[in-house]
């Protein structure tokens, strides 16, 4: 008999769901405005993620198609980034809360993880469901040895 923690069923579902949004067909014109669709998946069903995952957790999701947005400060990104993630610093995250893609999961990341709480709830608050905050931020990210960059 196998158990899973919530944690764990909570990512198999994410990931069950990545890899159905990739066989999905495409949506006849028809398809109403209000029902948004990627790959034939209605982002309605887009599932809820725990509130924080660790930096293994979100390069899997991430490397599944999940939405990686950095919300540090631009100084801190030229310093080291994540080659593939997309940088809207927390101050300015309210008023380009549009810049993010709701039809797939987002994973904040900041410098150790109390920024991207904070950006997670914004988005949370701006009615994403498929939210979270990245747990030690691009300091652990680093230290897993996952990619990164450095300099301009």
């Amino acid at each position: 008999m196998i158990v899973l923690t919530a944690r764990a069923s909570a990512l198999l579902v994410v990931l069950a769901f990545l890899l159905l949004a990739g066989c999905g067909a495409e949506q006849p014109a028809s398809q109403p405005v209000s029902q948004p669709v990627v790959q034939g998946v209605d982002r309605a069903t887009l599932p809820a993620l725990p509130l924080e995952i660790s930096v293994q957790e979100a390069f899997t999701l991430h490397q599944s198609g999940a939405f990686l947005l950095d919300v540090r400060e631009p100084f801190e990104w030229d310093h080291i980034r994540i080659p593939t993630a997309v940088l809207i610093p927390l101050g300015q995250l309210p008023a380009r809360v549009n810049e993010v893609p709701r039809d797939r999961p987002v994973l904040v990341i900041c410098r150790s993880g109390n920024r991207s709480q904070a950006g997670r709830d914004v988005l949370l608050r701006a009615g994403f469901t498929s939210v979270t905050s990245v747990r030690g931020g691009v300091r652990q990210w680093y230290a897993a040895g996952l990619p990164t960059t450095r300099g301009n």
